[in-house]
């Protein structure tokens, strides 16, 4: 399989391409992201073993949703058992995926312990809510920014790695290294992606909230009636850009760079 290398501007692109894909079919693309995202809270909630098989999981329904913006660019009909539509190819090598990134994830997560006595991984993993003077005397932003960093080509490893098992029955060693490589040969497109990404769901909602508390002196629902709302086309719209950047990289576009 051969991976495209990309201009930088079409990481901008993926965002706007996706948002083409989630204007075609928005609600029944809401509800599919909702039901993704009430099926792992469910799921989640399990005692004990919870959390660990929703993150098992995380591959197979990443396919679902891949499964999902593919046909509405094909612009077929959206059922709703395409939700669980990533569990009917390779399962077992989706579920392999899903084992290595959480073990992925915990060896992290033990490296940052040698910084911050293990603070960090009680946080994520054990829910523990931190005191402030745990805080205070741990360097948690040293843990932290290790861990963002080290969690980077993971990433990337896993950007493809699902839909390349799913759709190319590639085995987890092989659909992780070709997403791998796939990623760091796109790095600039990438870049500008995350970018974009970052302002438009940290930035833009922080300025619409100052804006709209100037407007609604009173209270709180007008800023959450908002942020609910963007979150609603947000989240869609990722999921979609995240299958318009295999598409370009995997598949290729017709014009020519």
């Amino acid at each position: 399989m051969q991976a495209l290398t990309l201009p930088a501007d079409r990481g901008l692109r993926w965002l706007t391409e996706g948002f083409a894909v989630f204007q075609r079919k928005p609600v029944p693309l809401i509800f599919l992201v909702l039901g993704y995202w009430l099926t792992m809270a469910v799921v989640s909630a399990i005692p004990v073993l919870g959390q660990l098989a929703g993150f098992i999981l995380i591959p197979s329904f990443s396919v679902s949703l891949m499964n999902a913006c593919r046909q509405i660019d094909k612009k077929e009909e959206l059922p709703p058992r395409v939700l669980f539509s990533g569990f009917n190819r390779n399962p077992r090598t989706l579920f392999t995926l899903g084992l290595i990134y959480v073990l992925s994830a915990l060896a992290i997560l033990g490296i940052s312990a040698l910084f911050d006595s293990g603070l960090l991984f009680r946080m994520l993993v054990m829910d523990e809510t931190p005191t402030r003077e745990m805080l205070e005397q741990t360097p948690m932003f040293v843990s932290a920014q290790l861990t963002a960093v080290l969690l980077i080509p993971v990433i990337l490893a896993f950007w493809f790695a699902p839909v390349l098992a799913a759709w190319h029955d590639m085995s987890a060693g092989k659909s992780l290294f070709f997403s791998l490589v796939a990623c760091l040969r796109n790095w600039r497109p990438f870049l500008l992606y995350a970018l974009a990404v970052v302002v438009i769901a940290v930035f833009v909602p922080r300025l619409l909230d100052v804006l709209l508390r100037t407007v609604d002196k009173s209270g709180q629902l007008l800023p959450i009636a908002i942020t609910v709302t963007v979150s609603l086309i947000l989240l869609p719209t990722l999921y979609a850009s995240f299958y318009i950047s295999y598409r370009d990289i995997f598949v290729g576009l017709q014009k020519k760079y």
